[in-house]
């Protein structure tokens, strides 16, 4: 390699090799997710946090980024996927599951709960972040809060959208949920769905969901009498002019004559 490919390192994983075409690192085996070849679709380089100060869930690619997992203060890593190397040994403390299949949930706690009694942050991760290491995490969040698999699940949802355990993974669980809790009665053994893409839980605000029937406003009745309606008065209509109005003249006596007195024993006055 040139020296002046080797000027600019892997932003990934810290060695030489062009990560954007996909060529595999020689020194830890790191390379783009083919995934990641055909859409290069950015994502965090920060692993998603689930308990505060101690629980984050990440990817491969999250895990080998050494200097950003420092400044969140992890100092364990627990590596759900046996091929996936630890690459830095010296800085934290690793524990990797064992078996691609059937994911040993009882190591993974047992790690995870002696990680919480040192107070240490850890990472959970995977390949990609959205299957095996999420399960373990669900796993967790049932045996340690207590809570059932639909509300853990809905849990890390809301805080890694990205996640997308597979049907046989979540078949892992709910023998897990059986587990602990015992025999739940479940007509919907499949993966929850939730409507918001982002897994939060929707807020109505005070309206009638989609599958509910609409109550119409009063205002918008048409056997409500309306405040503009007016009753019609019953009042002929009369002829205006503008200006100056015609006098009609009715006594008999014509115009600027006075009238004779009515009252004989008045006297009229004149001007003298």
């Amino acid at each position: 390699m040139r020296k002046r490919e080797r000027e600019n390192p892997c932003g990934i994983c810290g060695h030489y090799h062009k990560y954007e075409e996909g060529e595999v690192c020689g020194i830890c085996g790191h390379r783009m997710p083919d995934d990641g070849l055909k859409t290069c679709i950015q994502v965090s380089a920060f692993p998603s946090e689930i308990l505060p100060e101690f629980l984050y869930l990440g990817s491969y690619d999250n895990a080998s980024r050494s200097e950003l997992l420092k400044t969140q203060g992890i100092s364990h890593v627990l590596n759900t996927v046996p091929a996936c190397q630890n690459l830095y040994k010296n800085s934290f403390t690793y524990y990797c599951l064992q078996g691609d299949q059937d994911i040993p949930f009882d190591d993974a706690l047992h790690f995870l709960e002696q990680c919480e009694k040192d107070r240490a942050r850890v990472l959970v991760h995977c390949m990609s972040g959205k299957n095996r290491s999420p399960a373990v995490v669900v796993a967790y969040l049932m045996k340690s809060k207590g809570w059932k698999l639909g509300q853990s699940y809905q849990w890390v949802k809301e805080r890694r959208p990205s996640v997308e355990i597979s049907q046989a993974v979540y078949q892992q669980l709910r023998d897990f949920e059986v587990k602990i809790f015992g025999d739940i009665e479940s007509t919907n053994p499949t993966l929850p769905v939730f409507s918001s893409p982002s897994g939060a839980p929707a807020f109505s605000f005070g309206f009638p969901k989609p599958n509910e029937a609409a109550v119409l406003p009063a205002f918008s009745n048409t056997g409500t009498t309306s405040i503009f309606n007016r009753s019609t008065l019953d009042i002929p209509p009369q002829e205006f002019t503008f200006g100056a109005a015609q006098i009609q003249n009715t006594s008999g006596v014509p115009l600027g004559v006075n009238p004779p007195n009515a009252n004989g024993s008045d006297v009229s006055m004149d001007g003298s």
